[in-house]
């Protein structure tokens, strides 16, 4: 997703609660704030940007020192990719092209240079993979919440309403490559993926047992018709990109559970899928729903893998299946410098078994909102605030 939150400093966080109530959410620092030095600022994936959005102007709303910051993967406003963004004053270092999901996160944060006073330009970065065997020993991946990734169709699908983990690995090495031959309608399938550095990208061919996808598949998000529109690549989580809605019918594309349930039933609507994808963040909460994320979800739905079903529960009450197929199932994460397992004593009080994103009230009540499964904080494998 593109939209994230306005994050303010606790003078203006209760003025600013009150205006996104009815104004769009944007994520991204107010034009003219730049996060200070001592700040601790964030990039990375689009699953967890909304709910890192929201989090800041909770934590924010009583901190005046060290405030939580987080950058949209692409622009908010425009949807631009890799854009100059000043992440933090006081350096031209920390002048940086925006990171377009979780692998570019962690490799930005791998690669971050100092901003005045020494202190480092990218405290952490989201990620909704895990780690990699290519991940050095000197990053952390530290647990914040957890999630699941089904495929997602369109409303007159020639697909079938479920596939097992055989067949979408089939689907997506190329070798099955009709409707009919996973028990759909006969016609073409349209395997999409989003880009490259997306960790729901990375995490669904993991979990159907691929290292890379086959040359059927496309992550193109160009206009049909329109020139000028070939340098863009599918937003993970994004329904409503003209590629997934140009032949409607035989589109078939991984999803966030927790983003979908989000969007779909927490968060405001932008409008049409056209002007959804024009315009992302132009939409206006109301006090019930979610602060941060419009519905780009558009028209997709998700489906069962394994004859097991995403989602549990009809509308607002709609949550993660537990009981989804365990392979399909995940942590998110927080990822820092540090080395490996353990959590830096100066971000503990943010992103430790008893930091604020595990134990403080308001964090576990929108971890919920946004769709994602809580969990208990400690020192186990999976807690909240458990290093790896």
């Amino acid at each position: 997703m593109r939209i994230v939150s306005k994050l303010l400093g606790a003078a203006t966080a209760a003025v600013a609660i009150t205006a996104l109530a009815a104004t769009p959410a944007l994520a991204d620092p107010p034009t003219g704030t730049v996060p200070k030095p001592r700040d601790i600022v964030g990039v990375g994936s689009d699953t967890t940007q909304s709910v890192l959005d929201q989090l800041s102007v909770d934590y924010n709303a009583t901190h005046t020192v060290g405030r939580l910051f987080s950058w949209d993967a692409v622009n908010p406003a425009t949807g631009a990719q890799h854009e100059t963004i000043q992440v933090k004053s006081g350096s031209a270092n920390c002048a940086i092209p925006r990171p377009f999901g979780s692998s570019e996160g962690i490799t930005a944060l791998e690669n971050t240079l100092k901003t005045t006073g020494g202190q480092p330009c990218i405290n952490y970065a989201r990620s909704s993979r895990a780690r990699s065997s290519t991940d050095p020993a000197t990053i952390s991946f530290i647990n914040l919440g957890g999630d699941a990734v089904t495929y997602a169709t369109q409303p007159g699908t020639h697909a079938p309403a479920n596939l097992t983990t055989a067949q979408l690995q089939g689907i997506y090495n190329c070798t099955l490559t009709n409707w009919s031959q996973v028990g759909g309608t006969s016609a073409p399938i349209a395997a999409m993926l989003p880009q490259n550095g997306s960790g729901t990208r990375s995490f669904f061919l993991g979990a159907i047992g691929l290292t890379a996808p086959g040359p059927c598949v496309s992550t193109s998000a160009t206009r049909q018709g329109a020139a000028g529109a070939n340098d863009q690549t599918l937003e993970e989580n994004e329904g409503v990109d003209p590629s997934l809605n140009m032949n409607k019918a035989d589109v078939i594309f991984p999803f966030s559970v927790g983003k979908w349930i989000a969007e779909r039933f927490h968060s405001a609507s932008c409008g049409t899928v056209a002007n959804c994808f024009a315009h992302p963040s132009q939409c206006h909460p109301t006090a019930t729903q979610n602060m941060f994320g419009c519905n780009t979800s558009g028209t997709m739905k998700l489906n069962s893998i394994n004859s097991t079903a995403p989602t549990l529960g009809t509308g607002a009450n709609t949550r993660i299946n537990p009981g989804f197929t365990p392979t399909f199932t995940r942590l998110l994460f927080i990822v820092v410098n540090a080395p490996q397992g353990t959590v830096p004593a100066n971000l503990k009080s943010y992103f430790g078994p008893t930091g604020f994103t595990c134990t403080g009230p308001l964090a576990k009540k929108h971890l919920k909102s946004y769709g994602f499964l809580v969990l208990p904080n400690g020192t186990s494998a999976g807690d909240c605030g458990f290093a790896q």
